[in-house]
Parts: structure tokens; sequence; C-alpha cells
């Protein structure tokens, strides 16, 4: 009911100010209103109405509209910066529950709605990084071109405390859309500017998003080749880092972990253990992370089923395994 209200008087506001435009044509009561449509939209208290949900269904068809909805506001009212922060956001957060994550789940035989749904998630990926770097380049002048300069971390080393979400944000889309299409060498350069955006946030606010930061690079070192950066052993470290911070509470460690070293490593035991600790987790446990929770449990239970797709047919159950070297002499001499 909580999210229903909050969405009731969010559309209140907006009849409120149609209103008021409708009444007055002076160029600054207008800015005053939409900037009150969007003081309101982007208000901290209101922020878990989507991600608090327990339908991802509605919130899919859902979104969209206020991504577009934020967007328009934010062409109205180009400074203000948390406009800028939750379209971002937004963009990224879709382009993974919606488009990535599904795309993921589709057979072989449905390859071409495969591609078209990952070509679609890499371009919402770059357009809500390029929203937040817009917003660190309005916060600090030249940023976008010091972060193209090495070392990258003297950009970074700009950033305070409150620009923490919108370096994790802007990092998770730049990796995200990279890892979509890893032969775009052009992009790949540019990862490590992402990976200074991380780990500048990391130093700010480790435990940022119960562990979301480490949860993020959980990923990266954990799917990464070793010579691009990749490390498992770094992956874990970070797995016991977000695992301590969220209490056991969140899915995503786990997921990651499962679905980046389990598999390159062949741990097919590990990725069950995984899988099953992200099916244990109680969705009401942690109400303002419920709509991921179901998702990523839907997830989990989509990548046990398939687990063959994954791991080679002698770690599966049931799998016949190589004779021994006796067995085999014995069968030639029985001959």
């Amino acid at each position: 009911m909580s999210g229903i209200n909050t969405i009731a008087r969010r559309l209140g506001i907006l009849v409120l100010t149609a209103l008021v435009l409708l009444l007055f044509s002076s160029c600054s009561i207008r800015r005053m209103a939409m900037n009150m449509v969007a003081d309101s939209l982007t208000a901290g208290e209101n922020g878990n109405v989507f991600t608090s949900d327990n339908d991802p269904e509605l919130v899919g068809d859902a979104l969209p509209f206020a991504i577009k909805l934020y967007e328009s506001l934010m062409s109205s009212i180009p400074g203000h910066s948390g406009l800028r922060i939750q379209t971002g956001s937004m963009y990224i957060m879709y382009a993974n529950a919606y488009l990535q994550t599904p795309a993921s789940m589709l057979t072989t035989a449905e390859f071409h709605r495969k591609e078209i749904l990952l070509q679609r998630a890499r371009n919402l990926y770059l357009r809500g990084r390029d929203i937040l770097l817009d917003e660190l380049e309005h916060r600090y002048s030249d940023f976008r071109s010091m972060l193209a300069e090495k070392p990258h971390s003297s950009a970074a080393a700009l950033c305070t405390s409150r620009d923490v979400a919108v370096l994790y944000w802007a990092a998770a889309g730049w990796v995200a859309a990279y890892a979509i299409d890893p032969f775009d060498m052009d992009l790949g350069l540019t990862v490590p500017q992402a990976e200074a955006l991380l780990k500048r946030a990391l130093e700010l606010e480790p435990g940022f998003g119960n562990g979301s930061i480490h949860d993020f690079f959980v990923l990266y070192y954990g799917s990464l080749p070793d010579y691009m950066g990749g490390d498992p052993e770094k992956a874990r470290e970070h797995f016991q880092r977000s695992v301590a911070l969220s209490h056991q509470q969140s899915t995503a460690p786990f997921l990651a972990l499962a679905t980046t070293v389990s598999i390159k490593q062949q741990r097919l035991d590990e990725f069950k253990k995984l899988l099953n600790q992200v099916l244990q987790v109680n969705p009401d446990a942690n109400p303002d992370n419920r709509l991921i929770t179901i998702l990523n449990q839907r997830r989990a239970r989509w990548l046990l089923d398939h687990q063959e797709d994954f791991f080679l047919e002698s770690s599966l159950p049931n799998s016949p395994s190589l004779p021994s070297t006796t067995e085999s002499e014995s069968e030639e001499n029985r001959k």
C-alpha cells in the first residue's frame, strides 16, 4: 500500500503542476512547478517504490514510462542533479533486469531475439552511463577529459562522498556494456576508467548499498580474462566482504560468484551451493531490494535447470566417466 500511496502522491503533484502551467505563462513559475515535480520524484523516501515491489512484470511494464518521464523533465530542467542521477541509474537498472537478464535465459533457437535484447541493453547501459558522466562533468569541470588521461585515478580523486552513487552507477553501466560485446576494443580500452570510478567509490563508502560495490568487483574480477585484470582470488575476497556487509540477506554476491568464478573454474558443487543460497534468501527480509531478490531467484532456478550449458559433461551428475588406463588395457586384452 505504501508504494501505491507514493505513486498517488506523485500523480497528484503532476496534475497540480499541469494546472499551474495552464494558469500561468510566466517562465519562472513554470520552472518553479517543474522543480517541485522533480524534487518530489527524486526524493530519497520515494526511491524504493520500484525496487520494493513484489511483481516484476508490473515494474517492468511501468519503468519505460517512468524513465521517459524523468528524461523529459531532465531536458526541461538540465541543471537538476537528482533527475540526472535517477534517470541514468534507472536506464542501467532496466537494461540489466529486463533486457540482459532475460536475454541470458533464451535458448539457442532464439538467437536473433537474444541479440536484439542484448544490443538494446548495451545501448541503454551506455545512455545511462553518459547521463551520469554528465552529472560528474557538471560537478567537476572537464571531468571527462581528465578521466580519459592516465592515471585515471587523478580524475576520480576529485570525487567526494556525495558522488558515490553516481560513481557506482556510471561504472556499472560502463562495464556491463563492454561485457555484452567484449570484441569492441575501443570500448574495452576505456574500461580502466570505469574501474577507477569504482575504486574511488569503494574508498569513499565501502559499505555502499550493503555491499553493492563489492558485488560489482566479484563480477569484474571474476569475468574479465587475466590479461585485462581478471583475478578469481580477488573476486572471492570481494564476495566475502559483500556477504558480511549484507548479513547473507542479499542474493547478489552468491549469484555473481556462481556465474563467474564457479563456471570459469568448473566448480559445479560450488555453483549449485551458491545458487541454492540465493533461493534461501527471504525476499521480505530486505524490503527495499525485494524486486531484485525475486528476479535473482528466478535466474538462479533457471541456471540450476540448465547447468549442463555451463559445465563439461564429466562434471555433471550421472555423466559417464572415462575408463581408467587399467580398465582400458583389460578391455584390450580381452579382445
